[in-house]
Protein backbone atom coordinates (compact mmCIF):
# COMPACT_ATOMS: atom_id res chain seq x y z
CA UNK A 1 0.00 0.00 0.00
CA UNK A 2 1.54 3.51 -1.30
CA UNK A 3 0.06 4.96 1.96
CA UNK A 4 1.66 2.64 4.53
CA UNK A 5 5.14 3.41 2.40
CA UNK A 6 4.55 7.27 2.40
CA UNK A 7 3.70 7.04 5.92
CA UNK A 8 7.22 5.27 6.56
CA UNK A 9 8.64 8.15 4.69
CA UNK A 10 7.08 11.23 6.34
CA UNK A 11 8.60 12.71 9.31
CA UNK A 12 7.86 15.91 11.48
CA UNK A 13 10.75 17.98 9.29
CA UNK A 14 13.03 20.00 11.44
CA UNK A 15 14.48 21.65 8.92
CA UNK A 16 13.08 23.06 5.18
CA UNK A 17 15.27 23.99 2.23
CA UNK A 18 13.21 26.91 1.14
CA UNK A 19 11.96 25.21 -2.28
CA UNK A 20 7.98 26.17 -3.31
CA UNK A 21 5.62 22.86 -2.77
CA UNK A 22 4.48 22.96 -6.87
CA UNK A 23 0.67 24.59 -6.90
CA UNK A 24 -1.27 20.96 -7.72
CA UNK A 25 0.59 19.15 -4.60
CA UNK A 26 -0.85 21.89 -2.80
CA UNK A 27 -4.42 21.86 -4.00
CA UNK A 28 -4.34 18.69 -3.25
CA UNK A 29 -3.05 18.97 0.29
CA UNK A 30 -5.79 21.54 0.55
CA UNK A 31 -8.71 19.37 -1.41
CA UNK A 32 -7.98 16.81 0.92
CA UNK A 33 -8.11 19.11 4.49
CA UNK A 34 -11.30 19.77 2.98
CA UNK A 35 -12.63 16.58 2.54
CA UNK A 36 -11.70 15.67 6.29
CA UNK A 37 -15.00 14.24 8.31
CA UNK A 38 -16.24 16.62 10.89
CA UNK A 39 -18.99 15.40 13.84
CA UNK A 40 -22.24 16.36 12.14
CA UNK A 41 -20.02 17.78 8.76
CA UNK A 42 -20.32 21.45 10.25
CA UNK A 43 -16.19 21.94 9.55
CA UNK A 44 -16.12 24.40 12.80
CA UNK A 45 -12.94 26.05 11.47
CA UNK A 46 -11.79 28.21 8.70
CA UNK A 47 -7.99 26.96 7.26
CA UNK A 48 -5.29 29.76 6.86
CA UNK A 49 -2.94 29.07 3.97
CA UNK A 50 -0.05 31.30 4.27
CA UNK A 51 2.62 31.25 1.68
CA UNK A 52 3.93 34.95 1.36
CA UNK A 53 7.72 35.38 2.58
CA UNK A 54 6.80 38.63 4.19
CA UNK A 55 3.73 37.37 6.23
CA UNK A 56 5.18 33.90 7.47
CA UNK A 57 8.32 36.05 8.90
CA UNK A 58 5.68 38.46 10.76
CA UNK A 59 3.98 35.53 12.21
CA UNK A 60 7.24 33.75 13.12
CA UNK A 61 8.10 35.58 16.41
CA UNK A 62 4.35 33.81 17.44
CA UNK A 63 5.51 30.32 16.63
CA UNK A 64 8.48 31.03 18.70
CA UNK A 65 10.87 31.16 15.52
CA UNK A 66 10.77 28.13 14.89
CA UNK A 67 12.90 27.70 11.22
CA UNK A 68 10.08 25.49 9.33
CA UNK A 69 7.80 28.69 9.44
CA UNK A 70 10.27 30.85 7.34
CA UNK A 71 12.30 28.11 5.91
CA UNK A 72 9.22 26.15 4.36
CA UNK A 73 6.88 26.79 1.09
CA UNK A 74 3.63 27.51 3.37
CA UNK A 75 2.32 27.58 6.81
CA UNK A 76 -1.45 26.39 7.14
CA UNK A 77 -2.82 27.16 10.49
CA UNK A 78 -6.14 25.68 11.84
CA UNK A 79 -8.19 28.33 13.54
CA UNK A 80 -11.38 27.07 15.14
CA UNK A 81 -14.51 28.89 15.63
CA UNK A 82 -14.91 30.57 18.77
CA UNK A 83 -18.34 29.95 18.76
CA UNK A 84 -21.10 28.13 16.43
CA UNK A 85 -24.04 30.89 14.96
CA UNK A 86 -27.46 30.51 14.36
CA UNK A 87 -26.88 31.63 10.76
CA UNK A 88 -23.75 29.04 10.24
CA UNK A 89 -26.25 26.41 11.39
CA UNK A 90 -28.42 27.90 8.56
CA UNK A 91 -25.91 28.30 5.87
CA UNK A 92 -24.83 24.48 6.30
CA UNK A 93 -28.05 23.83 6.32
CA UNK A 94 -29.17 25.67 3.02
CA UNK A 95 -26.01 24.26 1.53
CA UNK A 96 -26.44 20.65 2.31
CA UNK A 97 -30.50 21.06 1.00
CA UNK A 98 -28.66 22.71 -2.24
CA UNK A 99 -26.33 20.12 -3.31
CA UNK A 100 -28.66 17.35 -2.51
CA UNK A 101 -31.69 18.85 -4.35
CA UNK A 102 -34.18 18.69 -0.93
CA UNK A 103 -35.91 20.83 0.26
CA UNK A 104 -34.24 22.49 3.25
CA UNK A 105 -37.39 22.29 5.23
CA UNK A 106 -36.76 18.56 5.26
CA UNK A 107 -33.88 18.51 7.00
CA UNK A 108 -35.95 20.23 10.38
CA UNK A 109 -34.79 17.51 12.58
CA UNK A 110 -31.44 17.97 12.01
CA UNK A 111 -31.44 21.82 12.82
CA UNK A 112 -32.84 20.74 16.10
CA UNK A 113 -30.44 18.28 16.52
CA UNK A 114 -27.73 20.88 16.42
CA UNK A 115 -29.06 23.57 17.82
CA UNK A 116 -29.91 21.42 20.88
CA UNK A 117 -26.61 20.29 20.76
CA UNK A 118 -24.89 23.62 20.63
CA UNK A 119 -27.36 25.26 23.10
CA UNK A 120 -26.02 22.67 26.16
CA UNK A 121 -22.21 23.86 26.12
CA UNK A 122 -20.44 26.64 27.29
CA UNK A 123 -18.40 28.38 25.25
CA UNK A 124 -15.47 26.61 26.23
CA UNK A 125 -17.03 24.11 25.60
CA UNK A 126 -17.79 24.70 22.16
CA UNK A 127 -14.44 25.96 20.93
CA UNK A 128 -13.05 22.81 22.69
CA UNK A 129 -15.51 20.43 20.20
CA UNK A 130 -14.55 22.92 17.22
CA UNK A 131 -10.75 22.67 17.54
CA UNK A 132 -11.23 19.11 18.06
CA UNK A 133 -12.58 18.75 14.46
CA UNK A 134 -9.98 20.70 13.59
CA UNK A 135 -7.35 18.08 15.02
CA UNK A 136 -9.07 15.93 12.35
CA UNK A 137 -8.34 18.10 9.55
CA UNK A 138 -5.00 18.16 10.17
CA UNK A 139 -4.30 14.38 10.37
CA UNK A 140 -6.10 13.95 6.71
CA UNK A 141 -3.39 16.67 5.84
CA UNK A 142 -0.57 14.98 7.25
CA UNK A 143 -1.32 12.08 5.30
CA UNK A 144 -2.05 13.84 1.92
CA UNK A 145 1.31 15.53 2.15
CA UNK A 146 2.84 12.63 2.68
CA UNK A 147 0.95 11.13 -0.42
CA UNK A 148 2.20 14.44 -2.49
CA UNK A 149 5.98 13.29 -0.81
CA UNK A 150 5.74 16.54 0.56
CA UNK A 151 7.20 17.05 4.06
CA UNK A 152 4.73 18.37 6.76
CA UNK A 153 5.34 19.45 10.44
CA UNK A 154 2.03 19.65 12.46
CA UNK A 155 3.02 22.11 15.66
CA UNK A 156 1.63 23.06 18.92
CA UNK A 157 4.28 25.24 19.93
CA UNK A 158 3.29 28.78 19.56
CA UNK A 159 1.44 31.34 21.00
CA UNK A 160 -1.77 31.27 20.22
CA UNK A 161 -3.28 34.39 21.30
CA UNK A 162 0.03 36.44 19.75
CA UNK A 163 -0.70 34.71 16.44
CA UNK A 164 -4.31 35.75 16.38
CA UNK A 165 -3.40 39.13 17.37
CA UNK A 166 -0.97 39.12 14.10
CA UNK A 167 -3.68 37.98 12.04
CA UNK A 168 -6.53 39.28 13.40
CA UNK A 169 -8.43 36.46 14.23
CA UNK A 170 -10.49 37.09 17.23
CA UNK A 171 -12.33 39.72 14.89
CA UNK A 172 -13.66 36.79 12.40
CA UNK A 173 -14.32 34.84 15.17
CA UNK A 174 -11.35 32.32 14.85
CA UNK A 175 -8.92 31.14 17.66
CA UNK A 176 -5.80 29.75 15.96
CA UNK A 177 -5.51 25.90 16.93
CA UNK A 178 -3.08 23.99 15.85
CA UNK A 179 -0.53 24.54 12.57
CA UNK A 180 0.69 22.58 9.54
CA UNK A 181 3.76 23.77 7.95
CA UNK A 182 4.84 22.22 4.41
CA UNK A 183 7.75 22.08 2.25
CA UNK A 184 11.00 19.92 1.39
CA UNK A 185 13.17 18.39 4.12
CA UNK A 186 16.89 20.02 4.25
CA UNK A 187 18.75 16.47 4.22
CA UNK A 188 22.26 18.41 5.79
CA UNK A 189 20.69 20.30 8.14
CA UNK A 190 18.24 18.34 9.74
CA UNK A 191 19.92 15.27 11.48
CA UNK A 192 17.11 12.98 12.19
CA UNK A 193 15.97 13.30 8.48
CA UNK A 194 17.70 9.72 7.79
CA UNK A 195 16.42 8.13 11.56
CA UNK A 196 14.73 5.05 12.36
CA UNK A 197 10.94 6.19 12.91
CA UNK A 198 9.72 5.28 16.57
CA UNK A 199 6.65 3.87 17.01
CA UNK A 200 5.49 1.70 20.08
CA UNK A 201 5.17 -1.81 19.34
CA UNK A 202 1.48 -2.49 17.64
CA UNK A 203 1.67 -5.28 20.66
CA UNK A 204 1.73 -2.62 23.39
CA UNK A 205 -0.70 -0.08 21.09
CA UNK A 206 -3.11 -2.55 20.21
CA UNK A 207 -5.32 -4.34 22.15
CA UNK A 208 -8.04 -6.50 20.90
CA UNK A 209 -11.38 -8.13 22.31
Amino acid sequence: MSVLNNLKWRYATKRMNGQKVPAEKLENILEAIQLAPTSIGLQPFTVLVIGDPEMRAKIAPAIYNQPQITEGSHVIVFAAWTGISSESVEKYLNHIASLRGIPVESLAGMRDMINGSIAGKSPEQLLNWNSRQAYIALGTGLVAAAEEQVDATPMEGFDPDALDAVLGLKEKGLHSTVIMTLGYRDAEKDFLSSAAKVRRDKEELFLSF
